[in-house]
């Protein structure tokens, strides 16, 4: 790990992947939650941890560096179920990509559980990992210009839900009804750091 100061009360914790990184966003909020760690906000992404509101940087930065990432803790909590319909413009190419059929790549996607790596880019907008790296998939060569809300995507590693409608150039594979981000709810998004996400088939109209 490498721990980089930024201003005078927050560190960047930078770990070698994103398996890494979801240990240690687990490992800090555990700290947290038993009160042997004061901080404002931990927020993980792709391979970092950001933690803001420290009272003595220094000190848990000599800490972690002189430490080793801790193991991925087996997920306990309750899953989130995301009905969705494999209707997506993209699916044909996607299944092109993985050599099989159409059908298989929903089940393929259906079967696996997945875990909410980090959020961005979007309110409400999960970065979903739990696939194969065989399955990873690139971007599209031309991004949309207006992406439905709802549709359930792949990029790289990753499958991410669009919370509402934006321009992205992700593979489109379905879509669901599941309102991902409401200001009027708490918490506002249904999805966050760490949540268990499972995508239930259902027919498509």
């Amino acid at each position: 790990m490498r721990a980089l100061p930024l201003g005078d009360d927050a560190l960047l914790v930078e770990v070698s992947s994103g398996e890494e990184a979801q240990a240690l966003h687990a490992e800090l909020l555990r700290r947290r939650a038993e009160g042997t760690l004061a901080v404002r906000e931990i927020v993980p992404a792709a391979r970092t941890v950001l933690l803001d509101g420290l009272p003595d940087p220094a000190r848990l930065a000599a800490e972690l560096t002189a430490s080793e990432v801790p193991p991925v803790l087996p997920l306990t909590q309750e899953i989130v179920e995301l009905r969705v319909r494999y209707d997506g413009p993209d699916l044909a190419d996607v299944a092109a990509l993985w050599g099989v059929s159409e059908e298989a790549v929903a089940g393929i996607h259906a079967d696996t559980e997945f875990r909410v790596a980090f959020c961005g880019f979007a309110p409400g907008f999960g970065y979903l990992t739990g696939l194969p790296s065989r399955y990873d998939v690139p971007r599209r060569a031309t991004p949309r210009t207006s992406v439905p809300a709802g549709s359930v995507a792949l990029a790289g590693p990753y499958t991410g839900v669009y919370p509402r409608s934006s321009p992205g150039g992700w593979q489109l594979i379905g879509t669901t009804d599941a309102v991902l981000w409401d200001h009027a709810r708490v918490p506002a998004a249904l999805l966050s750091p760490g949540t268990r996400v499972r995508f239930v088939r259902v027919a498509c109209r």
